[in-house]
């Protein structure tokens, strides 16, 4: 069961063209995407009404779009507008239009009740957009439930296991992260780790103007049901970045990983690595981009190798262990929300 009632993620605004028309699953859900005379993004259901013919393959006329097995028109409201060779359209005769937000380079889509969806309770991603920060953004399907993605990027213990030679370094193992929940609203994680005089990760090697021994940081906010928000860096050992103070040359990044339900055992994730310094530098970005994508690839390996198993195997048990305690607060948050939709919907 999906959480509906929430702001998920459609698309990053590139991915909708201009002119022609873009599809993708979501929750369940055929919805379709294009943009209107504005520019401005449309969803709706990618359902023809009439013999349920997908729309994507139909085609957009201004604002509207056309299934092109019959011919009916449907304007962005969803409404049926035209059925040729008919003058009366039934009221009943329209399609699902889902509520959609762009907003820092991000198509947001809300797929429950439209009556709840407010704008204002959309995460904060500055940094895709702000002049002080550069990104490149990025894309990944996976064959996986999306709550196993969850539970990896709130397990940081398997850095040391999983990413040897990109994210992770020995004692990514051993220290234990500091967690808060935010009790109002959903239920906001936290998870703070420190890493005094420690080695520095390969990525943050690969962009640094300085060497040595280093102070770092995992600074990750998780609101369910899949959005991660992640302040990391590494300064010079001693120089006051656990303190507050980071240091001119300091490696600063912002993190973005957002995931989407396609079905129950595929997901949508968008995802980008932004630095606050080098801007200018095309060529950094490509590199940054690229790292990331080594070590995302090392995780997708392994979740959907789990989903497999988890496939063949749904009834076994998954045995928690001490470095759960992050994904075992973001599960309890996402099964409490799935709860709380299936008591409003039996009422």
């Amino acid at each position: 069961m999906f959480i509906r009632n929430c702001w998920y993620v459609a698309a990053w605004d590139i991915e909708i063209p201009h002119d022609g028309l873009f599809h993708r699953t979501l929750l369940n859900e055929p919805v379709l995407l294009y943009r209107d005379t504005q520019g401005c993004a449309v969803a709706l259901e990618n359902r023809c009404c009439h013999r349920s013919a997908p729309l994507h393959i139909g085609r957009k006329e201004g604002d509207c779009v056309r299934c092109m097995y019959h011919g009916l028109k449907f304007d962005p409201t969803g409404a049926c507008v035209e059925i040729p060779g008919q003058e009366q359209i039934p009221a009943k005769t329209c399609i699902k239009r889902y509520p959609v937000v762009e907003r820092n380079r991000l198509v947001w889509i809300w797929m429950g009740d439209p009556l709840r969806a407010n704008r204002d309770d959309i995460v904060d991603y500055f940094w895709h957009d702000s002049a002080e920060w550069r990104m490149k953004p990025g894309y990944i399907h996976y064959q996986a439930n999306y709550k196993l993605i969850v539970d990896n990027l709130l397990d940081f213990t398997h850095l040391a296991w999983v990413h040897p030679t990109t994210l992770g370094t020995d004692s990514a193992a051993d220290l234990k992260p500091k967690i808060d929940r935010d009790t109002t609203g959903n239920g906001t994680l936290t998870i703070t780790r420190w890493y005094l005089n420690d080695e520095m990760p390969n990525l943050h090697k690969s962009v640094a103007k300085f060497e040595g021994k280093v102070d770092r940081w995992q600074i990750y906010q998780w609101s369910p049901p899949a959005l991660l928000r992640m302040d990391a860096g590494s300064a010079p050992a001693g120089t006051g970045a656990a303190d507050g103070h980071r240091v001119k040359e300091a490696v600063q990044f912002r993190h973005t990983s957002i995931q989407t339900p396609e079905t129950e055992t595929t997901s949508h994730y968008w995802f980008c690595q932004a630095r606050n310094f080098d801007l200018d530098d095309e060529a950094m970005t490509e590199k940054i981009f690229q790292n990331v994508v080594v070590a995302f690839e090392e995780d997708r390996l392994m979740i959907e190798s789990q989903q497999t198993i988890l496939s063949l195997l749904p009834d076994r048990p998954m045995i928690p262990i001490a470095a759960d305690a992050g994904l075992n607060q973001a599960r309890w948050l996402i099964d409490r929300m799935v709860k709380a939709e299936t008591i409003e919907g039996q009422a």
